[in-house]
């Protein structure tokens, strides 16, 4: 394996957002499968964005600690926002947060998501008029910012790919790797990271799963995440779960 650490012309730059209480998976996932790419490609990095370069909670014990600032990296080639749950629906009202994805998504020839980082992007108005995906929890919360939901593993629409939950993330990833570089070198990542899943129970029955059972709890979460927001939270309230 060669680690390119200088190229003739400016590397590619992969930029992956955090913020406090992110899923970390969402993040490392994603991360892992372009740093890969980073050491076996020439001219492309990667690196994580934060307001301040200071160690950031997530939703486990373990804590992640931003790169670069922002306004350190402006204009990033590819733009990757992972998701959570009360944090990230809470952010969906932090204007700051969402002027800082529009100024970094403005130049980006690439602007993906995980999981609920979709919702950030939507609530930015990044994703009007565009088909995407999410959790499915909270996927028909795309509707009110003017997205079009898709029950698909990862959704592209023009130079927006936005990941369903979680470990989807490095599907999505490994399909950006295939972009940025082309399917031999993705395949190479995705050896190289041994990333062959086997359930050991096998995959999800969704037609056997009663996801409505869910409602209560992505109700309580985006309440509880909206609870100074009333008006955002009034706006979500063409979701599935505000009707109930």
């Amino acid at each position: 394996m060669t680690t390119i650490t200088e190229t003739a012309q400016p590397a590619r730059t992969v930029a992956f957002v955090a913020y406090p209480g992110i899923t970390v998976l969402d993040l490392v996932g994603p991360l892992q499968v372009c740093a890969a790419l980073a050491d076996t490609v020439p001219g492309i990095r990667t690196v994580v964005l934060g307001e301040r370069i200071e160690p950031m909670g997530t939703d486990t014990p373990l804590s992640v600690l931003p790169s670069h600032t922002f306004d350190e990296v402006p204009d990033p080639d590819v733009l990757v926002v992972p998701g959570g749950l009360v944090p990230t629906l809470a952010a969906m009202a932090d204007e700051t947060l969402l002027a800082r994805l529009r100024r970094a998504a403005s130049g980006a020839s690439v602007v993906g998501s995980v999981c609920t980082g979709s919702l950030l992007l939507a609530a930015a108005g990044l994703l009007e008029g565009r088909k995407a995906t999410t959790h499915w929890l909270f996927r028909d919360l795309l509707v009110p910012f003017g997205a079009t939901p898709v029950a698909d593993r990862w959704v592209e629409d023009g130079r927006y790919v936005t990941a369903a939950g979680v470990a989807a993330g490095i599907d999505m990833a490994l399909h950006l790797a295939g972009r940025l570089a082309g399917e031999d070198a993705a395949r190479q990542v995705q050896l190289l990271i041994e990333y062959d899943p086997q359930p050991p129970f096998g995959g999800i029955d969704w037609a056997a799963t009663d996801t409505a059972s869910y409602a209560p709890f992505g109700k309580q979460v985006l309440t509880e995440a909206l609870a100074g927001h009333p008006e955002l939270l009034a706006r979500l309230g063409g979701g599935p779960f505000l009707r109930k």
